[in-house]
């Protein structure tokens, strides 16, 4: 098999699953208003355990886009 079929493939695969993981993401796991997040001390937030899983995983998935937007755009040019 040819390598851009592999990289189309691959780089469309991690982009399907990623974009659904940062939809969930943004969707599911973001803090809701009526969290206790506000009884925290603005410096303290990165210390709100269900605001670090958030900011975690928002930037897993977030990553996992943009690499496979590269691996996609690698795919196209070379």
């Amino acid at each position: 098999m040819h390598w851009k079929v592999i990289l189309i493939l691959l780089g469309g695969c991690l982009f399907l699953i990623s974009g659904a993981g940062f939809l969930f993401v943004k969707i599911v796991l973001r803090p809701k208003a009526d969290s206790d997040l506000d009884d925290y001390h603005f410096e303290f937030e990165d210390h709100h355990p269900q605001l670090a899983r958030y900011q975690r995983w928002s930037r897993i998935t977030f990553i996992g886009v943009v690499l496979s937007m590269l691996m996609l755009f690698a795919s196209m040019v070379f």
